[in-house]
């Protein structure tokens, strides 16, 4: 095609993306240059933590040729999926779980990626004979630089896309193409001299502007860790389960946000009680969070999450069902069950919990075991 013919084909594509229920559209340019260095220091610093699929994708990362060779365009889509107006009240109310606004209806791979596909056959029908390849965070692509480069918003000092007049509540989503089309404006930086998000963040994980320790913040303790939650963090977790909104709470560009009129993310849940949670068996988890992001992190990370938050409850109510999940399966599960058993009960709780893991043999089990005793010697 002619350059007035693709973007004429461009400007047909935006149409199509926001008859599908994309709420922003543009083009970037497949090179990274500056934000791909930023990457790789990143990662130098072992800010990553245990996410190991960063940094074995750091290479594609850093250059989408890699990805789709001979790539020439890189179409970015943001999603709205803004649910619920959230203030930082929630914190006092210990009882409940509180979860992430992303994460509170259908899983947004299932909702995107179908929607990506027909975007896709109408690229294949504007460029007959083009490659394309669909992303929705799922694929090694640097996704909010790239949106960045598409006019879709600015990198916020705490890390997220931040779009002015509409805030952060979006997902972004990606489609690579050897199709050369035109680049869009790429957006300006409108955070100034606001660090609300550094100075509200419950365990100081944005150590700079722009700068976010993965190790300590709260959405990959709770989500992307596999394993103990550090000690020195669980106090900060305080009743979240499933990510943390705190820095896009406060966030002055958020009160811009207007609700999504997408059916697939309009909350529809009842609040879930820590105390009913922690009483999950494997088929109560799958029954309630099927089709949720929730079921990444399976019924092991979940209730490993709801045992620290009411191990931060103060409510001695929780000390009866904590004390039957001592006999859990899950090793996990168990161990963080001690510790909030030592929050909520004095030293007399300790023989209880003799007794109840007399056979235990698991090394994460009893550090948590000898942390309590410890705590009350």
């Amino acid at each position: 095609m002619k350059p007035t013919e693709n973007k004429e084909a461009l400007v047909y594509l935006k149409s199509f993306s926001e008859s599908l229920g994309f709420d922003g559209f543009g083009v970037a340019r497949p090179e990274l240059g500056p934000a791909g260095e930023r990457f790789g220091k990143w990662l130098r610093e072992g800010y990553d933590g245990e996410m190991a699929y960063l940094r074995r994708g750091e290479e594609k990362r850093k250059n989408p040729h890699l990805v789709l060779e001979g790539v020439k365009s890189i179409l970015c889509f943001r999603t709205n999926y803004y649910a619920l107006e959230k203030e930082m009240s929630y914190i006092d109310h210990r009882d409940t779980a509180d979860i992430s606004i992303y994460a509170l209806n259908k899983d947004y791979h299932d909702v995107i990626t179908p929607r990506l596909k027909k975007m896709e056959e109408k690229i294949r029908e504007k460029f007959m004979g083009c490659r394309t390849r669909i992303y929705v965070d799922t694929g090694p692509l640097l996704e909010k630089p790239l949106a960045q480069q598409a006019g879709l918003g600015w990198i916020g000092k705490h890390t997220n896309l931040l779009t002015q007049g509409e805030g952060s509540w979006y997902f972004l989503s990606e489609i690579l193409t050897d199709v050369a089309l035109p680049e869009s404006e790429p957006a300006d930086d409108h955070c100034g001299t606001c660090r609300s998000c550094i100075d509200i963040c419950p365990t100081k994980a944005i150590i700079a502007p722009y700068v976010l320790d993965s190790r300590r913040c709260i959405s990959y303790l709770n989500i992307e860790l596999k394993g103990v939650i550090p000690i020195e963090f669980r106090k900060a977790i305080g009743n979240r389960i499933y990510g943390c909104d705190d820095c896009q709470i406060v966030c002055p560009w958020n009160s811009y946000a207007v609700k999504t009129d997408d059916l697939n993310f309009q909350n529809q849940q009842d609040a879930l009680m820590l105390i009913n949670l922690i009483q999950f068996d494997e088929e109560m988890f799958r029954q309630r969070f099927k089709g949720s992001p929730i079921k990444r992190i399976k019924r092991r990370g979940l209730l490993r999450n709801v045992a620290v938050a009411l191990g931060n409850s103060k409510n001695p109510k929780a000390i009866p069902p904590l004390l039957r999940v001592l006999n859990d399966k899950e090793p996990l599960i168990r161990a963080h069950a001690i510790w909030a058993l030592g929050e909520l009960s004095g030293p007399e709780v300790i023989p209880v919990i003799r007794k109840k893991i007399n056979n235990e043999n698991e090394d994460i089990v009893l550090t948590e075991l000898e942390r309590v005793v410890t705590r009350f010697a």
